[in-house]
């Protein structure tokens, strides 16, 4: 097992509580793939079935290029032909032995296969199958979408960008969040096919994952009356709620949320008559006046370094975080200190990648499978499903099945 901090000292070892679950997925780009991720960090045993070229996401470039790295480790790969009946035949047999099954291709399309969750659970009534598409049941459900989609269609985007100007968020966050809530579904099928002995077929999907993220913006337009503009141009609640500069160039967010952390701050900087102010002791009386109390604390951050003001926000207990760019996490200490995963590349390059955000104990999941080449893997998970050598080496020699 290779992983990072504390991953390698063995501890992430056990920390495995889905061990013992079989899952089979049928994903591609990032919703899906999401889903076998959570599940196979948390120990279950996941095969992803890819094409015989293995799966397009692999290839992609640009800003998928990182796709295939971060959503598919501690996964073996079959690399199978499903347009094949032998192919098929294998996909069905393999899904009768699983106890969960995810798909996130478009509408209809493994229906069509035979691969659909009405087929299969007649043969496997204890069957979680999970599907992760563009919309639940409704006018939209044919529809295929996209995170962006999702994000330009359900609000997401107009809240994150500046007036007449959507913009999607910096994250493929609708995937992912889609993918959790997938993931959600599945354990909760689980839990109930204890008492129950039965499976359900479960949905998520990117318009609805939307929907859920707004559902603040609609409420805070229900409560107060009046359209929430964009958060680029929104009106803070709070009095201190901004990015600062420090006379070396470097960046800080500084949230004031409360008014014990208003005293807490005014103490720190001296700000002394701010402290004994009555008129500033409420934040609704400090929001009227940030115009005039945001400018005094900037010209005093500009004598600053980053390091000194960091300190001392962090010595006053107030929120606050230094603007970084994602690769600055693998640097970061609190990341290194457990965070962080060794992942090996095709090209035989390490990189370090995020942990689950998730302790059990104290002690986070690890990385005991790494990233499968194309087939690796699949033969040893069929051979664990009870599938018999002969019939493997048939389809192999037949190319409906590429070996890794």
């Amino acid at each position: 097992m290779t992983s990072g901090a504390k991953a390698s000292s063995g501890a992430a070892g056990p920390v495995r509580p889905l061990q013992g679950i079989k899952v089979i997925e049928f994903t591609h780009m990032v919703m899906g793939p999401t889903v076998g991720l959570i599940l196979a960090d948390l120990g279950a045993d996941v095969i992803k079935v890819e094409p015989l070229q293995g799966d397009n996401t692999r290839r992609l470039k640009g800003s998928g290029g990182g796709y295939f790295a971060m959503y598919n480790r501690n996964k073996s790969s079959l690399c199978l032909d499903l347009k094949s009946g032998d192919g098929l035949a294998l996909a069905r047999d393999m899904v009768n032995r699983c106890d969960i099954m995810i798909e996130n291709f478009r509408p209809g399309a493994m229906d069509k296969l035979g691969l659909g969750y009405e087929q299969l659970s007649r043969d496997n009534p204890a069957l979680i199958y999970c599907s992760l598409k563009g919309f639940l049941s409704g006018p939209y459900e044919h529809r295929t979408a996209l995170d962006e989609v999702a994000q330009m269609m359900g609000g997401l985007a107009y809240m994150t960008g500046l007036p007449d100007r959507p913009m999607r968020a910096g994250s493929s966050v609708i995937d992912i969040t889609g993918g959790m809530f997938g993931v959600i579904g599945i354990l909760a099928a689980l839990q109930e096919r204890h008492s129950s002995g039965a499976g359900r077929h479960v949905t998520s999907s990117l318009f609805e994952t939307t929907a859920f993220m707004v559902g603040q913006h609609i409420a805070q337009q229900g409560v107060l009356g009046e359209e929430p503009p964009p958060m680029s141009v929104r009106r803070s609640a709070w009095s201190v709620y901004d990015i600062f500069t420090c006379k070396d160039g470097g960046r800080v967010f500084v949230g004031v949320v409360s008014d014990s952390l208003w005293q807490r701050f005014c103490e720190e900087f001296g700000f002394d008559e701010w402290a004994a102010d009555e008129s500033l002791a409420g934040n609704n009386a400090r929001v009227l006046r940030r115009d005039t109390i945001i400018p005094v604390i900037q010209a005093l951050f500009d004598t600053m370094g980053i390091e000194e003001l960091t300190a001392r926000l962090d010595r006053a207990g107030l929120p606050f975080a230094p603007i970084n760019k994602p690769i600055d996490l693998v640097d970061d200490p609190h990341m290194q200190a457990g965070g962080l995963l060794d992942i090996e590349l095709d090209n035989g390059e390490t990189i370090r990648l995020p942990a689950l955000p998730v302790e059990f104990d104290g002690e986070k999941t690890g990385v005991y499978r790494q990233l499968p080449r194309p087939g690796q893997g699949g033969l040893d998970y069929l051979a664990r499903l009870g599938i018999s050598g002969e019939r493997l080496e048939k389809l192999v020699a037949g190319g409906i099945i590429v070996s890794g």
